[in-house]
């Protein structure tokens, strides 16, 4: 079974987390949520969005580093939303593992002001093109600037992007096609009953 985690910090875009969450769950996929500690934290695995919905993430950061370190998944997720984003860039484990998981090869996805905050920090967008909330590539590391695209979503190779909450289904839909292909896109398509 093809693995996916997904990395919850306080303030997180509760659409863009949930919507592939639950669309990879209904394609099969093992979701792993993963809370990340932050200063407003109240409890390990308890994680607040930014519209205030509190979420019970599956595992720690600890713990999912100490069963997934060097088994890595075949896809990890930074969901978006500017103070999430910004606690997810904060966490140099995370940062560490994002790039241990490019490094093998693994897709790495961000939408909204993930890409530009968080992955910004690390080597992963380096070479390859990408988008984010319009307006927030200018957080990114300058290198990368001239890559980003005013697109929904952008895929190049292992690297997946996606501009915000509005583009969340299109962009679940396009993780599920990378992980289980696209017969298994199209029945989740038709079985949600997607424009």
């Amino acid at each position: 079974m093809k693995k996916a985690a997904v990395f919850l910090a306080d303030g997180f875009e509760e659409v863009e987390a949930l919507t592939p969450v639950d669309y990879l769950r209904r394609a099969g996929v093992e979701v792993i949520t993963v809370a990340i500690p932050s200063p407003t934290t109240k409890k390990e695995t308890i994680v607040t969005g930014s519209h205030k919905i509190p979420v019970i993430a599956d595992t720690t950061l600890k713990e999912y580093l100490s069963k997934y370190g060097e088994a890595v998944p075949e896809m990890v997720f930074c969901p978006g939303g500017g103070r999430g984003a910004e606690n997810l860039s904060n966490c140099t484990e995370l940062l560490e593992h994002l790039e241990k998981c490019a490094e093998k090869g693994r897709y790495i996805s961000a939408i909204c002001a993930s890409p530009a905050v968080v992955l910004g920090k690390t080597k992963i967008p380096d070479g390859k093109n990408w988008t984010c909330y319009p307006g927030m590539q200018t957080e990114s590391n300058p290198a990368y600037q001239p890559n980003y695209e005013n697109k929904v979503f952008v895929t190049d190779g292992n690297l997946i992007t996606a501009r915000g909450a509005g583009a969340a289904e299109e962009f679940a839909m396009e993780l599920i096609r990378l992980l289980c292909g696209a017969d298994v896109a199209k029945k989740i398509h038709d079985g949600t009953v997607q424009r």
